[in-house]
């Protein structure tokens, strides 16, 4: 039986990661699993988050698995160091796109400004990695707490969160903005979402491409041809509701759409 490469998230927001994924190697088999039980992490103390994260991980590698994503910014912050100790097998994490972003930014002088949930932002390794790439002091961030609601809500409606975008960046001058970061895996759901609200001169970034990237070096993996199909991922969840496989099928279609 083919070995899986799992993904893990607290929710659908992984997906996003899973996604780039099944476009660059179509071929390979793909566990995805969610902790629906216990999504949101974001407004969780770090301590509670860190214990379902490893009881999660410990369902996911009784499944057969070669390497496991933890395709969470939050997670990655908490766990990382640690499941990786305890597995033998890769253990891939995410962290916000903040490097290339301040990289991108340089020679115009503009300002990065990154979204991402407030325990992100609250931990040690998110300020350790701004203070090691941010030379000059041009990285702000914001929480967006509710975009991680909707996104498990299948809450996708433009007009809302287009008006959402606005109001939290109201008080941002966005001409000294080169770049946003998504620092959620959640948040590129709504990327088509914020371009309409951003002008033309700021891109977008978040990491699922460095993570990917990363997953094909450690893995030795090739880029592949081919079209990817819903048959090549499995999806579980830490309830085992039906309904939540069924929404992360809805979700990631709808990624594949927009």
């Amino acid at each position: 039986m083919k070995k899986k490469i799992a993904f893990f998230d607290s929710g659908i927001g992984g997906l996003t990661v899973l996604h780039k994924a099944l476009h660059q190697f179509p071929e390979e088999a793909f566990l995805y699993y969610a902790d629906t039980l216990h999504v949101p992490y974001g407004t969780k103390s770090a301590d509670e988050v860190r214990g379902h994260i490893f009881n999660c991980v410990e369902a996911i590698v009784q499944e057969n698995v070669k390497a496991i994503v933890i395709a969470c910014n939050t997670a990655t912050s908490l766990t990382v160091k640690d499941l990786r100790a305890k597995y033998d097998i890769p253990v891939i994490g995410m962290e916000p796109a903040v490097k290339p972003a301040v990289e991108m930014n340089r020679r115009s002088g503009k300002r990065v400004l990154v979204f991402a949930t407030a325990l992100t932002l609250s931990q040690t390794k998110y300020h350790e990695l701004v203070s090691r790439v941010d030379d000059h002091h041009s990285v702000d961030s914001i929480p967006l707490p509710e975009l991680v609601e909707w996104c498990e809500q299948l809450d996708f409606d433009p007009q809302k969160i287009a008006a959402y975008f606005r109001l939290k960046l109201a008080d941002f001058d966005l001409d000294l903005y080169g770049t946003v970061v998504l620092g959620c895996t959640h948040y590129p759901f709504y990327t088509s979402i914020l371009r309409t609200v951003l002008s033309d001169h700021i891109q977008i970034i978040d990491g699922s491409t460095g993570t990917v990237n990363r997953l094909k070096q450690l893995l030795g993996l090739t880029d592949q041809k081919g079209v990817w199909t819903e048959d090549k991922v499995t999806f579980l969840s830490s309830s085992g509701r039906p309904e939540d496989q069924e929404n992360m099928r809805i979700a990631l279609n709808y990624l594949e759409k927009h």
